[in-house]
């Protein structure tokens, strides 16, 4: 697993892709809404693993991380 940092918040999670569309995310915190915006103006977002999926800026933070290739993903 590999870190990145959302760009938006700074949340930190470290990831790793299966394929390119599995993503396997695992939280340094137990409470991301506290820094997350859009986990703070949804609370409905932070929903049991749901915190990947419903944050389009983390998830874009992700994308960015694999077309950089800090996140590899297996052919």
């Amino acid at each position: 697993m590999q870190p990145v940092d959302c760009e938006r918040c700074g949340n930190r999670v470290l990831v790793e892709k299966n394929s390119w569309q599995h993503t396997s995310v695992q939280w340094n915190t137990d409470h991301p809404e506290a820094i997350c915006e859009e986990f703070q103006q949804d609370p409905t977002l932070t929903l049991r693993g749901a915190h990947v999926g419903r944050c389009s800026a983390l998830r874009e933070s992700i994308h960015k991380a694999v077309l950089d290739g800090r996140i590899t993903v297996p052919d």
